[in-house]
């Protein structure tokens, strides 16, 4: 119970690190700021759930595409720990996509993309949901859905009372907290390289 508890809190630590739903609210607001509350609420709805079933679908069939592509273990954490190590490593300086300063009409399409693919559902989000599931079992994959689950429901939440909590926080914090979970996503992403190298030599 105690290991299933341990990888329960890696696994959210994980997931709230790379997907960061307090670090997005800027980018949402920016994307839908000409929009009304119903408009709002049915983008954050949209977006949160195209992103969880996308997710989940690697999840589930990781070990297929895995087999359909002759991919290793080994070289999927080293690649995936180099691109999650980039990514913090933006992060930590304050660099963003283009894509999440393009000024867009507004339109529920948006929902999906950018938001949903690839803010909320990017590269570092299938990644990091993959390789917790590398090599586990049913359970271990039921807790990586249902955690996954839960942060897509924050993140909703935090969508939803963006104006509220910026309001409250600042800008400042916002871009402080960013750069933590920036942090912790390259060390994140140091750690599957390290796996990945230690795997590929004790398999040679």
């Amino acid at each position: 119970m105690d290991n299933l508890f341990t990888f329960a809190l890696s696994v959210f630590t994980g997931f709230f690190a790379v997907m960061n739903p307090i670090a997005n609210i800027p980018v949402f607001l920016g994307l839908v700021e000409d929009a009304d509350e119903k408009t709002k609420r049915k983008i954050s709805k949209k977006a949160t759930l195209v992103a969880f079933i996308i997710v989940t679908v690697f999840i589930v069939l990781g070990k297929f595409i895995f087999e359909l592509f002759g991919i290793t273990i080994p070289a999927f954490k080293i690649t995936g720990g180099i691109l999650i190590f980039y990514i913090g490593f933006e992060m930590l300086q304050s660099k963003k996509s283009d894509i999440k300063h393009t000024k867009i009409e507004i339109d529920e399409g948006i929902a999906v993309s950018p938001l949903a693919i690839p803010i909320l559902a990017g590269p570092g989000t299938i990644v990091t949901a993959t390789n917790f599931v590398t090599e586990a079992n049913y359970i271990h994959i039921a807790i990586v859905i249902l955690i996954f689950a839960l942060m897509c429901y924050l993140t909703y939440l935090a969508f939803n009372l963006s104006e509220l909590i910026v309001e409250k926080l600042g800008k400042n914090i916002i871009v402080v907290i960013g750069k933590i979970m920036g942090l912790i996503i390259a060390i994140i992403g140091t750690n599957m390289i390290i796996e990945g190298i230690t795997m590929a030599f004790l398999d040679s």
